[in-house]
């Protein structure tokens, strides 16, 4: 069966943004030829989840291309209907249940990009089976936090911890079942 993996990095005081849904803290740890292990990730993926505000941020910044290879499967939460653009589908429906039918599809990973309202779903549904968390060394006081409150409680086990010379500190755990 898939997993569904959540590979997302947060401020040292646990936001994934900065209020405005700003994300330009990331770009502190930016460093020529680095990628955090992005790359790796992403080749073991073939299919994206990820929240409308996350998806929008990144086309406007990057550019929908980061998303959408044409050889992966993006699917944007969202609460508005959308056209589907090529292999990035806007889906409004039940994300438990598209989870539900994507781990039973054939096929290699799942890839969740955030933001934290779809994170906190998987989490509140016991989705999530690994989570790679990059810390950034900033404390921004306020903003989105990448955990919410009202989800159960659930074990992790700790698989590895990876420091990089801009003070980026990467963590892995899987779910402990």
């Amino acid at each position: 069966m898939r997993k569904i993996k959540l590979f997302i990095a947060t401020s040292l005081d646990g936001f994934i943004a900065q209020p405005n849904d700003d994300l330009s803290f990331l770009k502190l740890v930016e460093k020529e030829g680095e990628d955090y292990g992005y790359a790796a990730f992403t080749s073991t993926i073939d299919t994206i989840i990820i929240g409308r505000k996350t998806y929008d941020y990144v086309a406007k910044e990057i550019g929908t291309s980061h998303y959408d290879n044409g050889e992966r499967n993006v699917y944007v939460m969202t609460r508005t209907d959308r056209p589907d653009n090529g292999r990035i589908k806007f889906y409004t429906g039940n994300i438990k249940n598209l989870v539900t039918q994507l781990k039973s599809e054939a096929g290699i990973d799942i890839y969740c990009d955030g933001g934290a309202e779809i994170v906190n779903e998987l989490l509140k549904n016991d989705l999530i089976d690994e989570l790679t968390i990059s810390i950034v060394p900033i404390l921004l006081g306020n903003g989105t936090r990448l955990f919410k409150e009202g989800r159960p409680e659930q074990l992790l086990e700790f698989v590895s911890a990876k420091t990089f010379e801009t003070g980026l500190v990467q963590l892995y755990y899987k779910r402990k079942k």
